[in-house]
């Protein structure tokens, strides 16, 4: 696999990812908190939460893919 191939690939999924990042804006999953404990019962709540990806950070990741696409078809030739 030569250099360009390689810079051609990072980009394509650079790009798949920025716009995946565009798209949902953060990362969802669930926290299990225990929220009481008497004796031997417990009780424990289930919070939804996120880790936000800011825009910036989507639409650089799609510029830096189209650039790695470019250089990689700049080699290629």
């Amino acid at each position: 696999m030569t250099v360009a191939v390689k810079l051609t690939l990072a980009g394509v999924v650079l790009i798949a990812l920025g716009v995946l990042a565009l798209i949902y804006r953060g990362i969802p999953y669930q926290n299990e908190e225990q929220v009481l404990q008497v004796g031997p019962f417990r009780a424990s709540a289930v919070q939804d939460k996120s880790i936000e990806i800011p825009p910036a950070v989507g639409a650089g990741m799609v510029g830096a893919g189209a650039l790695l696409l470019i250089i990689g078809g700049r080699r290629r030739s």
